[in-house]
């Protein structure tokens, strides 16, 4: 792997400035004004496979926006990885919090700071030079095929029904995934686990129209302070949900699982000053580490209503509106939770009210065996750069396609990350030092040769 190591230290600033090419489109995919710049980041997705050394690639089309498809083949009989990533990225939003412009990607601190840096065209880009390097220095031991797609920040709309529809140029031993983080950067870690999500919007209207609050508060009911109480009524003093038969299908983990996922670090005080609050909250009787790892969540990802602009105006709104999010656990269906939620809002809803509750997306939580091939592979992959053996974690986030490519591909993923806590996603400021971009790139040539010799 000597070769390998010498490409990427020779390559280390036009790989740089190969993905700062890509960094600088803003493919924002909730925002209809990006549509073209999501063509334009499929495009050079496709270029950039078509140089590193793929047989061929393209793109197309979906229900939404367009997955770039790319293989070589060395051996038919050889085993093949399929490759996951996306070229969408979360809006920018609030900008001015934002130290440098969020598309101008700018080098600080041994970190690239910009909207995708990690998340996901940072962690994505990796496996594309990764594959690049062992093409070129000929040490490419399986086949590779690669699905980079433009809207998993959305759900994935389209990519199901793309899947299902092309099995067979799909077919794959195990896909490989770059879209989460370690628990340090002396410490590598393997994600195990995935939440699954639920995603809502809910709108409550009082009056048929805006009221002066003088004339009319206190004898009609502002739907802000209604939906603010519902809101809140849906979780208790223990911070438990309180939809009926929200837990009923929960995989609950066992205690020997649980005594092993303490064995990770973790340092509450560190992790309390990191985002600086005084202190934790969570569900009664798990750890903070549990609460983000098997447990459910009920969060307000968005709240609006009445006036909000500059200066006072004494208005009684008539509508209020809230986004809602879900983070779910292994063995809850993201559908039936969807609407288990909406039955309840609506049943609740006081009659000075009208609610109307729209399911958005979802995805089922995911889990990946310890003892499969690929998981191995990995394992050996991470010792041979980071020096020790990395820790299986289930992480607190979602990538609802994962558990879809197992009902119709029939596949695991192994999801190796290489993000950091410190690393903002989806926030202002996102981050992503240059040593992980580096050591993630060296980590997947070294899983492709552990890969092939545990697959002969």
């Amino acid at each position: 792997m000597e070769q390998a190591k010498k490409y990427i230290k020779e390559n280390k600033d036009r790989f740089l400035d190969e993905l700062f090419g890509l960094i600088r489109i803003p493919s924002i995919s909730s925002i209809a004004d990006h549509k073209k710049d999501m063509l334009k980041a499929a495009e050079y997705w496709k270029e950039t496979i078509l140089k590193a050394g793929a047989d061929k690639a393209e793109f197309f089309p979906t229900d939404f926006n367009p997955v770039v498809y790319g293989e070589k083949i060395i051996d038919p009989k050889a085993p093949t990885v399929l490759v996951y990533g996306h070229y969408d990225v979360m809006p920018v939003d609030p900008i001015e919090l934002w130290k440098i412009p969020p598309f101008e990607p700018t080098i600080k601190d041994g970190k690239i700071w910009a909207r995708g840096a990690d998340d996901d065209k940072g962690q994505g880009f990796m496996h594309a030079k990764a594959f690049e390097t062992m093409v070129q220095t000929k040490t490419l031991p399986c086949n590779v095929k690669f699905m980079i797609e433009g809207g998993e920040e959305m759900g994935s709309p389209g990519l199901a029904k793309w899947c299902a529809e092309n099995k067979e140029m799909l077919k794959a031993d195990i896909i490989l995934v770059s879209d989460t983080s370690m628990i340090a950067p002396t410490i590598p870690s393997i994600t195990t686990g995935l939440r699954g999500l639920a995603y809502w919007e809910v709108e409550v209207t009082g009056p048929n129209k805006d009221l002066h609050s003088g004339l009319f508060g206190g004898a009609v009911a502002n739907p802000i302070n209604v939906l603010a109480k519902m809101i809140n009524d849906m979780v208790d003093e223990d911070g438990h949900i309180t939809i009926p038969g929200f837990y009923d299908d929960v995989l609950e983990v066992s205690l020997e699982e649980r005594k092993k996922m303490a064995e990770a670090p973790f340092n509450v005080e560190a992790y309390k000053k990191a985002i600086d609050v005084e202190e934790l909250y969570g569900e009664k009787g798990y750890t903070p580490s549990e609460h983000t790892g098997i447990r459910c969540t009920f969060d307000v990802c968005g709240i609006w209503g009445g006036y909000t602009g500059e200066g006072a105006k004494t208005v009684l709104p008539s509508k209020a509106h809230a986004k809602i999010s879900s983070r779910l656990v292994p063995n809850q269906n993201n559908e039936k939770i969807m609407q288990l939620f909406k039955a309840h809002f609506e049943k609740v809803a006081p009659k000075y009210v009208k609610v109307k509750v729209e399911c958005l997306h979802g995805g089922q939580a995911y889990v990946c065996p310890i003892d499969i091939p690929a998981y191995k592979a990995a394992e050996k992959a991470y010792q041979a750069v980071y020096n020790r053996m990395p820790v299986p974690v289930r992480s607190g986030g979602s990538i609802p396609i994962i558990s879809t490519f197992e009902d119709i591909l029939g596949l695991k993923s192994v999801l190796m990350g290489f993000g950091l806590e410190s690393d903002a996603i989806h926030s202002p400021n996102e981050n992503f030092p240059l040593e992980q971009f580096f050591n993630g790139i060296e980590t997947i040539t070294h899983f492709y040769k552990h890969y092939a010799e545990i697959m002969k």
